[in-house]
């Protein structure tokens, strides 16, 4: 797709040339007139019938007895002496034959072609091709997106003044003087074509817009009359600035590069309004033969030749001094060999796929779409930085690849993307972006299955013999579940059992909830893959059925929004071309929006069941026993932020995912060949030192943020119940327990018995025993 371009007056003119003379004055008038009926097939057609009708009506009877001779009213005039008839000859007569055929091939042949000119309007309202430009969030250009031709239109204003005058100098020296044709470059084209038989240019400036413009490359004299009309015609409807800034536009400058701004940007790195006179002169030469004149070509000597050249023309033309063209001709050009500039490549690749989806790709491609994305680049740098770092300290545990997802859990943005350890690794499968693909989430999966248990009567004190136990499923080899340590817990709270991340227990609960009950929490938290429940077993609590990163970072940031989910948004506003540029010629279009970030999200989760779960994922003590209490998991001067981790039984994924209420940083390690770890690797060694980093250096300077909900009347999160429990039995305190805790409830939950001095004492016994 493409979209309608339009140019602007600009503040600075060349000077105009002596003004035409009065009988060239009358002539252009006249011809400007019988030139605005172009384009009007119905004036061509009655006047060609009409001139066919009178050349038959008085040539024909004179040499065809039997077509009657056209009669007119008899007038009765003075006699006078007849004069001899002559008698016209069968040659005179065979010649008006053939005049008579030949004017009225000519009629048919001007008609046709006055009839296939487009309007030259149309320069202002056809559809162009122009570059999509995605952006991070603070503006800084991330990709041009372009299938072959990279343009960036710029307003004439913004062009150097000396770029207009190298031009017109070395394009058109007649420009501002002549009206759409030059009489020298005609006879020079007409030298051509009679001494070796070719149609050549002696095009104006005007004249190689139309061609590059309106009409197709063929060489042929049909389309040199076109162009020579529609020259004449565009010149009576634009003014010379106005032609010319189209022009500076539309031409090509070699390779993809089309349009002064782009060509700049290929050859020198920056913008056109940023060059000099010695840069401006090379760009104008290289219009006429861009691969001849490239200086990255194989005689870059050439193209010093060509700048020479336009700095003498332009000297000719008294632009500039001969002192000024001596300057810019010694001075050194630094060329910019660039090659595709592309920051945040995952990233990218990911917007400009959803955006093919929603708009096609023609419309991507060449439609000038300005997209600013949610990416904040410093974060994405941040996060490649400690990638690449942590993963090579990683190779001694077999881990070759690691990415990072970070969000705002608020709004769905997403502010960093690193699909890869390095994008452009193409050996190592570099461009393959982890962040979309289906990997298995390990543990960190669990917190969908507690949010259910908690739906349905579990609380946070409930306890769960972490104990041996084997499930026998028909047809299926029997199922033990094991932790990651290997070793069983006895008694546990569920805030152990989660915060540990022990494995039987959590197996225990879905087996007491049923597989199908996870399955729906997980897919209205965010969950896109669990889509045929009959694959999947009790081990899908512990990562046995495969999630995107992107999906993950859904359900993590429902929990850190309160049970609100809001999709992931990359995107925070897609424009079309023209609202971000100032262009407008005779138009009052405006630009349109076509696509701003919307952060409404859907309730999957209860606010007081996903303040719980937060609370025990922020809860160093819970997580202690199987972490230690010193554990990468801790943000320093920041205790509310959540975390958890994550290994896959078969060591093949490795994840620590944790969050505050305005940021989630997720994280990956493995391999893409989908090769196990070392034993060694787990939540700790693996993905946290780089959540750890990220985390700290994000949160710097920042206040600790704790989740709350609304506070009640009497102090404390609103609808949540607080009481002392005993944590070896989950129920209320007694004077007995060596276990008290604060813990939190749903309303109606909480403990209604105490524990008992012979309940405590039987506990403490088998602990006694197991040590």
């Amino acid at each position: 797709m493409a979209v309608r371009t339009g140019i602007i007056y600009s503040a600075k003119k060349l000077p105009p040339a002596c003004p035409p003379k009065p009988w060239r004055r009358w002539a252009l008038k006249f011809f400007g007139k019988i030139l605005g009926t172009l384009g009007k097939p119905l004036f061509w057609a009655i006047l060609l019938i009409a001139y066919s009708i009178l050349l038959i009506a008085s040539l024909t009877p004179r040499f065809v007895s039997l077509v009657p001779r056209l009669r007119f009213p008899k007038i009765r005039l003075p006699k006078v002496p007849k004069i001899p008839a002559l008698k016209i000859s069968l040659k005179i007569a065979g010649f008006l034959a053939i005049l008579c055929l030949f004017l009225s091939l000519f009629s048919y042949f001007l008609f046709s072609i006055l009839s296939e000119l487009p309007n030259p309007q149309k320069l202002t309202t056809r559809e162009q091709i122009v570059s999509t430009k995605i952006y991070d969030r603070n503006g800084k250009l991330l990709y041009k997106i372009y299938r072959s031709e990279n343009r960036t239109l710029v307003p004439l204003s913004e062009t150097p003044l000396f770029l207009r005058q190298a031009v017109v100098a070395i394009e058109d020296a007649e420009f501002y003087s002549h009206h759409g044709l030059s009489a020298k470059g005609i006879l020079r084209a007409l030298g051509k074509i009679i001494r070796e038989r070719k149609i050549e240019g002696g095009s104006t400036i005007t004249q190689q817009l139309v061609k590059n413009a309106l009409l197709t490359p063929e060489r042929t004299l049909r389309r040199k009359i076109k162009e020579i009309i529609l020259a004449l015609w565009v010149e009576r409807k634009f003014s010379k600035d106005e032609i010319l800034q189209m022009y500076l536009n539309e031409v090509g400058f070699g390779g993809a590069a089309y349009g002064v701004e782009e060509a700049s940007q290929l050859y020198f790195g920056k913008s056109v309004e940023e060059i000099n006179l010695a840069e401006a002169a090379l760009l104008a030469g290289l219009p006429a033969s861009p691969t001849t004149y490239s200086p990255f070509g194989a005689h870059p000597e050439i193209a010093k030749e060509r700048q020479r050249l336009v700095l003498r023309r332009m000297v000719e033309e008294k632009f500039i001094t001969q002192k000024q063209a001596d300057e810019a001709s010694s001075q050194d050009i630094h060329l910019v060999l660039k090659k595709t500039d592309i920051f945040a490549p995952h990233f990218v690749m990911y917007v400009k796929e959803l955006l093919v989806k929603k708009y096609g790709e023609k419309m991507v491609e060449e439609g000038g779409l300005e997209v600013k994305t949610s990416l904040d680049l410093d974060i994405q740098n941040l996060a490649q930085k400690e990638v690449s770092s942590e993963v090579e300290k990683l190779k001694s545990l077999r881990i070759s690849n690691g990415a990072v997802l970070v969000t705002n859990p608020k709004t769905g943005e997403i502010l960093a993307m690193i699909g890869s350890k390095d994008y452009f690794d193409l050996k190592n499968q570099g461009n393959y972006n982890v962040t979309t693909a289906n990997r298995q989430p390990g543990s960190s999966i669990k917190p969908v299955n507690y949010s259910v248990a908690l739906s349905m009567g579990f609380t946070p004190a409930t306890i769960i013999p972490d104990t041996p136990i084997t499930y026998q499923v028909p047809g299926q080899p029997p199922y033990s579940p094991k932790n990651y340590d290997g070793r069983f817990h006895g008694n546990v709270p569920l805030r152990v059992a989660l915060g540990s991340s022990y494995n039987v227990p959590a197996v225990k609960v879905l087996s007491a909830l049923g597989v199908s009950r996870m399955i729906k929490q997980g897919q209205k938290m965010g969950i896109t893959t669990w889509n045929d429940p009959s694959q999947y077993g009790l081990s899908l609590t512990l990562g046995g059925g495969e999630v995107k990163m992107t999906d993950i970072a859904v359900v993590y940031g429902t929990l850190a929004n309160l049970g609100m989910k809001v999709p992931l948004n990359p995107i925070l506003e897609v424009k079309d071309y023209k609202q971000s540029l100032k262009f407008s010629l005779r138009s009052n279009y405006k630009g349109k929006v076509l696509e701003k970030l919307e952060t409404e999200g859907e309730r999957a989760l209860s606010p007081e069941i996903a303040y719980i779960l937060t609370d025990i994922l922020s809860d160093n003590l819970a997580r202690t026993p199987a972490f230690g209490p010193n554990s990468l998991l801790n943000i320093p001067e920041h205790p509310s932020v959540a975390v958890k981790t994550g290994t896959s039984n078969n060591l093949k994924d490795n994840w620590t995912i944790g969050y505050t209420p305005d940021l989630l940083v997720t994280t990956w390690v493995g391999n893409n060949d989908a090769s196990p770890m070392s034993y060694v690797a787990s939540g700790v060694t693996g993905a946290s030192p780089i959540w750890h980093n990220i985390m700290v250096e994000l949160l710097k300077d920042k206040p600790d943020e704790k989740f709350a909900l609304p506070a009640s009347p009497q102090g404390g999160p609103e609808n949540l119940v607080k009481v002392e429990i005993c944590t070896l039995t989950g129920t209320l305190s007694c004077n007995a327990c060596p276990s008290k805790k604060w813990e939190i409830f749903l309303p109606g939950t909480e403990p209604k018995n105490s524990c008992s001095e012979e309940e405590i004492k039987k506990i403490l016994e088998k602990k006694e025993i197991k040590k």
